[in-house]
């Protein structure tokens, strides 16, 4: 009895972190490479919010995305922002080796990471 609850678990598991799809397509998210460092990661995010067109007017103080506070963070919403917004264009999640995708939702709490098929 006990291992037939291990395999539920485990299919359960296995479920829940399947990567969604949307219209047929894997769900993917850019964020930041937590291995860059600080210096290259602000170049990176400062690029997409000033000359890339990223929408960073959500990670500013007393937005719904700028808690946590952290130069990670908010590199992560720019960097998808940018992506979601620009990735239909050729755009890429590359952002000088700072970023990664991801098929894990980053969102929480009240900050809702986009996604567009």
């Amino acid at each position: 009895m006990p291992s037939r609850f291990l395999w539920l678990l485990l299919a359960l598991l296995c479920l829940a972190l399947t990567p969604r799809r949307s219209g047929g397509q894997l769900e993917e998210w850019c964020i930041a490479d937590e291995q860059t460092p600080a210096d290259e990661l602000k170049m990176a995010l400062d690029w997409a919010c000033e000359k890339g067109g990223a929408d960073c007017s959500k990670i500013q103080e007393n937005q719904a995305c700028y808690l946590p506070n952290t130069l990670e963070h908010h590199a992560s919403y720019a960097f998808n922002n940018y992506y979601q917004k620009f990735k239909q264009e050729g755009a890429t999640c590359y952002f000088n080796a700072a970023a990664i995708v991801t098929a894990l939702d980053p969102s929480h709490n009240s900050c809702k990471f986009e996604y567009l098929p």
